[in-house]
């Protein structure tokens, strides 16, 4: 990975301000204010064990399955981090005019997410709280630090898959929750998601237009090293395979609900005006997707055999539907 040259970045990110300043006017004109607390079931709450003598967390007072459990772990404990992504997004982009005002509004935004789903567990009593708050002493006090520091195109291409990517993670954990009121939550949040994604996407598509080489080398190391940001924090491995298992998130949603639809809205394919290293970029990013789809095959052949084993002991089995 080659970091953009720092002049060609501080041009850009001059040449963006005014399509910045458009992105941010469409996303307040078309975003509805909401409320976390009006998406909380207070009533259910009850005092847990502790200094004010509640009743210790059991497992049984969840009414969430497994993998949503999970799922919602690891999806607060991504929307905690939030103090590391607004330092790693305001580094590589700038602080004045219009860049500045939409980090900020962005951060905003997306705080309420934490606070939603962190009250949502606790009123219901949905996971346990003490292994919820150890987990984010852990998580919080790593941080979170971009593969592509001080770099806005690559941040920038990053944050738009990773958005849409959330979005779907988001809607399928309400989806197999078992729990009406999870669900509603979960697609207000990931509503906020979408509109995010749009920002980040129309963004990129101006600087396509300004650096067009650039701009595609950008997308090409983003996806060909694509990690969620909560990767690495404890218990990720097992909670991302059960969540992949389920269908909440996998390669083949990956591939099918989040990369090809921004590829398309950009034009990749379609585009002319790529040369050196802009052309190379596209050649690796359309041998990495032909790949991507055979691993796709790969692992779909080998959950069916996982299932079809843990159907044939009578153990129940829990998966979304495309």
């Amino acid at each position: 990975m080659k970091e953009l040259d720092p002049a060609i970045q501080s041009r850009l990110i001059r040449d963006l301000e005014p399509a910045v300043a458009i992105e941010l006017e469409r996303h307040i004109s078309t975003t509805k204010n909401w409320y976390p607390h009006e998406y909380v079931p207070w009533s259910e709450g009850r005092t847990f064990a502790g200094p004010l003598n509640g009743d210790a967390w059991e497992a049984k007072d969840s009414r969430l399955t497994t993998v949503a459990q999970d799922s919602l772990i690891l999806n607060l404990m991504t929307e905690d981090n939030l103090p590391s992504y607004h330092t790693e997004i305001a580094n590589s982009m700038s602080r004045d005019g219009a860049w500045n005002t939409w980090i900020n509004r962005w951060t905003a935004e997306e705080a309420r997410h934490s606070i939603v789903l962190r009250d949502y567990l606790m009123a219901t009593r949905g996971v346990d709280p003490d292994e919820l708050e150890d987990l984010r002493m852990a998580h919080m006090q790593v941080g979170y630090q971009t593969p592509f520091p001080n770099d806005m195109l690559h941040t920038v291409a990053y944050v738009t898959f990773q958005e849409l990517a959330t979005r779907i993670s988001h809607r399928n954990t309400g989806r197999i929750s078992n729990d009406a009121i999870c669900e509603g939550m979960l697609a207000r949040v990931a509503l906020d998601e979408n509109l995010h994604m749009l920002f980040y996407r129309n963004l990129l598509a101006e600087a396509l237009k300004l650096e067009p080489n650039h701009a595609m080398r950008a997308i090409t190391d983003v996806l060909l090293n694509f990690q969620m940001p909560g990767a690495g924090m404890p218990g990720w491995g097992r909670k991302s395979v059960q969540i992949a298992l389920a269908g909440i998130y996998d390669l083949q949603l990956h591939l099918e609900d989040v990369v090809m639809p921004v590829l398309r809205a950009w034009g990749i394919f379609e585009l002319t005006t790529l040369t050196g290293d802009g052309a190379a970029a596209r050649d690796e990013l359309s041998a990495f997707l032909k790949k991507s789809a055979d691993d796709v095959e790969i692992f779909n052949d080998k959950r069916e055999v996982h299932f079809s084993r843990l159907e044939a002991r009578g153990i129940e089995t829990l998966r979304l539907t495309r």
